[in-house]
């Protein structure tokens, strides 16, 4: 794990980093739709699983930016970017009826993540343990896929004050609409380091992002 320290007197966002950890400290949060119809049809055609495509091309998106890989030391409080974020994914058992989370490592290559991510999903279900390792892995984002509903809206809560910067990403089932498939995505980023411009780019970067995918 990498990462560079930000100066915040230099930090393009100064006087919206000041305000919402000293004035305001809140989140935002948006959920829509993003059409994946190109990513099905791919993942049929290649014989491979949809979920770990998007999951690829998420990581792929949130690592193309530093404004989504920023994160705050607490004890040195100290705003740093690290070099890469990793995906944070689940795995249900159906039999209890819980999670375990999967820290999977982001890998550029497509070939590498996919097979890595697979052996990492096929670990897991061999475990109902929770597993959760918050400590050990600074630098992991949350993705987590609701799987039983295509969702209208969601919205993910912290603690008041909690500055805790890395984007946390759920999305649902996908539906067809107007002879597309579309998906919700939910995208939560603290308001330090976020605004609605981008929080909505994450979605225009999915898209733009599983069409040069398919390609």
């Amino acid at each position: 794990m990498n990462y560079k320290v930000i100066d915040k007197e230099k930090y393009y966002r100064k006087g919206v980093f000041k305000h919402f950890t000293q004035d305001c400290k809140c989140s935002t949060s948006m959920t829509a739709r993003i059409d994946v119809t190109e990513l099905v049809n791919y993942s049929k055609t290649t014989n491979t699983k949809f979920y770990v495509n998007f999951l690829y091309i998420l990581s792929k998106v949130l690592n193309s930016r530093d404004d989504y890989k920023m994160g705050y030391l607490w004890q040195s409080e100290e705003l740093i970017c690290y070099d890469v974020i990793n995906p944070t994914q689940y795995v249900f058992h159906e039999d209890t009826e819980t999670c375990t989370p999967v820290y999977t490592n982001y890998y550029e290559k497509y070939e590498k993540f996919y097979e890595e991510a697979v052996k990492d999903i096929e670990e897991a279900k061999a475990t109902n343990e929770y597993g959760l390792d918050a400590l050990n892995h600074p630098n992991w984002f949350d993705a987590s896929y609701i799987s039983w509903l295509s969702y209208d809206s969601l919205n993910i809560e912290l603690p008041d004050g909690y500055l805790y910067f890395l984007p946390i990403i759920n999305w649902g089932k996908y539906r067809e609409e107007n002879g597309k498939l579309m998906m919700p995505v939910s995208v939560r980023l603290n308001h330090a380091i976020a605004d609605g411009y981008l929080v909505a780019n994450v979605f225009r970067l999915l898209e733009k992002e599983i069409l040069d995918f398919v390609r």
